[in-house]
């Protein structure tokens, strides 16, 4: 399976000279202005003009329209599990449990159903208002551990599922070569492993250059975690991306377990671990960063290396809740990701933030709608290696999200409180209309593929 450029499924014309009217608009710095009218050519916006009426032949976009949301971490496998894991007759579990499961998923995909799957799931991101994702993708092999014939089926099935859905991806190719902390890859593990980091590097080298010239696919690295990447080994994965000026990111402290078995191997922080490695730095990323010590943000900030939190999955694991406002307050740049899809809806992602540190203080107002907007628009496609969108600007990529101020979640907002109804209380269903590069692609609720909730259904009936 190779990717074609050319290829266009969706059966949409290229991109071409529109002006979309927004009822209301999400602006940068951070505020909401009125009747504004974007100019787009081809996939970026060219003008941004506020306080206008109307006009003939504009496309009209009600509510609230923002700059297209950026999920920062997904496995899109992960979703043929949504509500499986759930059932009494599980019993009580962990992560630990919950990933024996996920493995079941693991040994029943290849490159035709894990397209099915992903275009599925990718399709349900773009109705929720998300225009670019990162995909942590370490599915690489047979179910045997042997490559496929061409060594980047798997991959290359994501990026046609991306390119099919609508969305931007920054495929981030995981290194992922050990079981645990001395222990090799056993079982559903097999496919994903590639020796050792020179032959992740090699495959990953040869998976770059396939997308080189695609505009909208990023090609990035990942380190699984600190478990999965013998110490010795973290240095090649963190050269392979400095070389290619790509984004890096790796699961964190997502665990207390994790940072335990991390101290008894080598006497550090899977933190201090990965800055010794070369790992943390202004194109890096931590994802969860769940269970960190004073000493381990005060190392991502001096590195200047980003958090991505990921709460709905954060707390479907029971791993805990993250010491956001201690990491916003060092100068760490916030991002948001579904991970492992329990739902996929940013806005609830982004509230959580700020709802589940008021669990833990009592107190209100930690962080601002303006500041969770932020963190799941332009910064969550800076730390994907797109830093030309997320925002509705000249020079932006032509991204615009427009969300429902009817609906009974969001009925009776005002346009000066707008974003913060948006973001506490609008849902993903509250997306009615998404521009993604220049091209329509869901209108009034509905995506240009057609029934989401068929595909989705299809793609895990195949599977389960």
């Amino acid at each position: 399976m190779t990717f074609d450029a050319r290829r266009d499924t969706l059966g949409r014309a290229q991109p071409g000279r529109l002006t979309y009217w927004c009822e209301l608009a999400w602006l940068p710095p951070g505020r909401v202005a009125a009747g504004v009218a974007v100019q787009v050519d081809g996939s970026a916006i060219t003008a941004v003009t506020e306080g206008v009426e109307p006009t003939a032949g504009v496309e009209r976009l009600a509510g609230l329209v923002l700059p297209g949301l950026a999920n920062t971490h997904s496995h899109a496998f992960h979703r043929a599990l949504r509500g499986r894991t759930q059932a009494a007759s599980r019993g009580r579990g962990s992560f630990w449990t919950w990933r024996d499961q996920m493995y079941s998923v693991v040994a029943r995909l290849d490159p035709d159903t894990y397209l099915a799957l992903a275009r599925a799931v990718y399709a349900e991101m773009v109705l929720a208002g998300i225009t670019t994702v990162g995909e942590f993708h370490y599915l690489h092999h047979g179910t045997d551990g042997q490559p496929y014939d061409d060594p980047n089926s798997m991959g290359h099935a994501l990026v046609d599922a991306a390119h099919d859905a609508g969305l931007r991806i920054t495929l981030l190719d995981t290194c992922y070569l050990t079981g645990g902390f001395d222990r090799p890859l056993e079982g559903a593990q097999l496919r994903f492993g590639d020796g050792d980091a020179q032959g992740w590097a090699t495959r990953a080298g040869e998976l770059r250059a396939a997308y080189a010239e695609v505009p909208d696919v990023v090609v990035g690295a990942a380190v699984h975690s600190v478990r999965a990447v013998p110490a010795e080994q973290l240095s090649t994965v963190a050269h392979w991306a400095r070389t290619a000026t790509a984004p890096l990111h790796a699961h964190v402290s997502e665990q207390p377990a994790e940072n335990d078995q991390c101290r008894a191997a080598h006497g550090v922080s899977p933190t201090e671990l990965l800055a010794a490695h070369g790992v943390l730095g202004p194109r890096s990323t931590a994802v969860h960063a769940t269970h960190l010590d004073e000493q381990d943000v005060a190392l991502l900030a001096s590195t200047v290396t980003g958090v991505c939190l990921c709460p709905t999955t954060e707390r479907d694991l029971a791993d805990g809740i993250g010491p956001v406002t201690r990491l916003r307050d060092a100068g760490v740049t916030l991002t948001f990701g579904s991970d492992s899809h329990a739902v996929i809806d940013l806005f609830e992602e982004a509230r959580a933030a700020e709802l589940d540190e008021r669990l833990l203080t009592r107190a209100r107002g930690h962080l601002s709608a303006a500041e969770l907007l932020q963190a799941a628009t332009l910064a969550g496609h800076a730390a994907l290696g797109f830093p030309a969108a997320g925002r509705l600007a000249p020079g932006a990529a032509a991204d615009l999200v427009a969300v429902s101020l009817e609906s009974v979640r969001t009925s009776g907002a005002v346009p000066d409180t707008a974003a913060e109804t948006v973001v506490f209380a609008a849902s993903a269903a509250d997306v009615r209309d998404v521009v993604a590069g220049g091209r329509r692609v869901v209108r009034d609720g509905r995506h240009v593929l057609g029934d989401v909730g068929l595909l989705l259904r299809n793609a895990v009936r195949a599977l389960l």
